[in-house]
């Protein structure tokens, strides 16, 4: 479904030769950073904890978005579990069919049909929604897959220590919108991707907004650097 896919790319270099080059993450409000393409095919042993939790709490017919190379579908598929993975990447489907992830589609979130009792978002997953002002179609996407009394397990990152001052005052211009709203963009060798908007929300923001929309959403668990696993349920 992309035609200038640099992680897909990284993922595919690495499952056909074992090394993948550097997979290059540009932004106007950070420095130039990389992700290490060999994380992305980590064992369940080596995920953080709010992965392995996100892992065990998921239960009857799971849908993981933005699936990647497959690593939390595989680890779902070993739990005996039942998952359907999907990406918007052709490259990285491709590769999760030839790691035996039994269920894989090519396709966005907001094109997906059925009924599902878990939906999962990994890896900073909030930041497929956007920006605040997608939070209305979200959560009408979400509410269209889950069964009654379904659940989103969902993990992201509160950002905001990156804006405080030494007194730990926000210091933000509050016209400029969220501070989780980030621009991106990604560079595999001599692909460069098109610019995405990716969301980091604390938990009390999600929280609002889930209940807004006919959910609730409780905390899970927190991590080691401002991150955390949300759990939203469908009442």
């Amino acid at each position: 479904m992309q035609t200038k896919d640099p992680m897909g790319a990284a993922i595919s270099d690495y499952w056909k030769n074992g090394v993948a080059g550097r997979l290059r993450v540009f932004s106007p409000d950070f420095d130039e950073d990389e992700i290490p393409v060999d994380t992305l095919f980590r064992q369940y042993d080596e995920m953080p904890a709010i992965e392995q939790k996100a892992l065990q709490m998921a239960c009857g017919n799971i849908l993981d978005v933005g699936a990647g190379s497959g690593c939390h579908a595989l680890a779902l598929q070993d739990m005996g579990k039942s998952i359907t993975a999907i990406d918007i990447s052709q490259l990285s489907v491709d590769v999760m069919k030839e790691e035996g992830v039994k269920h894989v589609v090519c396709e966005d979130f907001y094109n997906m049909e059925g009924a599902y009792d878990t939906l999962l978002f990994l890896m900073n997953g909030s930041g497929i929604i956007g920006t605040i002002d997608n939070m209305d179609r979200f959560f009408a996407q979400a509410d269209k897959l889950l069964k009654e009394g379904g659940q989103i397990l969902m993990d992201s990152s509160d950002i905001r220590y990156v804006f405080e001052d030494e007194d730990g005052v926000l210091d933000i211009n509050l016209n400029d919108g969220y501070y989780g709203e980030m621009i991106y963009q990604m560079q595999y060798k001599r692909i460069k991707g098109d610019t995405f908007s990716w969301l980091y929300i604390d938990f009390a923001t999600l929280q609002y907004y889930a209940e807004e929309h006919g959910f609730t959403a409780e905390l899970v668990e927190e991590g080691e650097h401002y991150d955390y696993l949300a759990r939203i349920v469908k009442t």
